[in-house]
């Protein structure tokens, strides 16, 4: 099977700002289009749908930590939360799972037998568990998820859809997709790792995507990745960190993964340069 599939890239803001975010998202010339709260009420969403089928989940928990009682069980759940401690900004990116929950042939076991036939030790991914969200007309979605054994690291998850992954992404009509700054699909996602980490998560990410990369050099490793309907290439590159710029933002993201940029394809009449969310860098790619 195939586990190298771009499905979303996650990008985060302080509880309670999903709607000011999807307002910023608009404002930089993106259609965004609500998600739904998901299952349990801690986090809710909105989703920016591209053409390439991969979609931006803009997130964010739904209440202050403080907002839960203490040593409450909704509390520690808040507080045991895997982004509960992560920096606003681009947080996570998820490949598309295959949707089992029970061995055989679960994401964790492919990748964890690519792993141990390589002589890594240690499992790379954890057994599977559900997940879920209710869209704002009701309609519940269902997916399984596929976790890193370790949080401290560049390693996707993946998300494998039970409900059809066209009611969790709306590609349909094709105007959901249609985006004012001329968006059509990720070009590329750049992680930044410290230097003394970089080999072990280049291996890593071999293992996860089934290949090794393109082109590797001492700094920078590139793999190309899948897209459901992509007709243009999609780059994940793994960099060690070249300024003081990136330096802080490592420090900053810490625990991994560190998503230093997300590069957009656009047409001729599409935005040019770079811009900033307010706690997330975009690059606009020429075709």
């Amino acid at each position: 099977m195939s586990t190298n599939t771009l499905d979303h890239i996650v990008h985060l803001t302080p509880p309670g700002t999903l709607q000011q975010t999807a307002d910023q998202f608009r404002q930089l010339g993106f259609n965004v289009l609500d998600g739904g709260v998901h299952a349990g009420g801690l986090t809710a969403n909105s989703l920016v749908i591209l053409g390439d089928h991969v979609y931006l989940e803009l997130i964010s928990f739904t209440k202050p930590l403080e907002a839960y009682p203490p040593s409450s069980p909704s509390r520690r759940e808040r507080e045991s939360h895997k982004w509960a401690s992560k920096a606003p900004g681009w947080i996570d990116y998820a490949f598309l799972g295959n949707g089992l929950l029970t061995s055989p042939g679960r994401i964790s076991d492919i990748i964890n037998g690519r792993a141990s036939d390589a002589g890594l030790e240690g499992p790379l991914y954890l057994d599977e568990v559900p997940g879920g969200r209710t869209r704002p007309d009701g309609e519940v979605l269902k997916w399984v998820i596929s976790e890193p054994a370790k949080p401290n690291n560049d390693l996707p998850f993946f998300c494998g859809d039970v409900t059809d992954r066209r009611r969790r992404v709306p590609t349909h009509p094709d105007s959901n997709s249609d985006h004012p700054c001329g968006a059509l699909g990720v070009a590329r996602i750049v992680l930044l790792t410290p230097e003394s980490s970089f080999n072990t998560v280049c291996e890593q990410l071999g293992m996860v995507i089934g290949e090794p990369p393109i082109s590797q050099r001492p700094a920078e490793a590139r793999w190309h990745l899948s897209t459901l309907n992509g007709t243009r290439p999609t780059t994940l590159i793994l960099s060690t960190p070249s300024d003081q710029e990136q330096e802080d933002s490592v420090l900053q993201s810490s625990p991994s993964p560190n998503i230093y940029e997300v590069g957009f394809w656009v047409g001729e009449d599409g935005r040019e340069g770079s811009v900033r969310t307010p706690f997330g860098r975009i690059v606009w790619v020429r075709e």
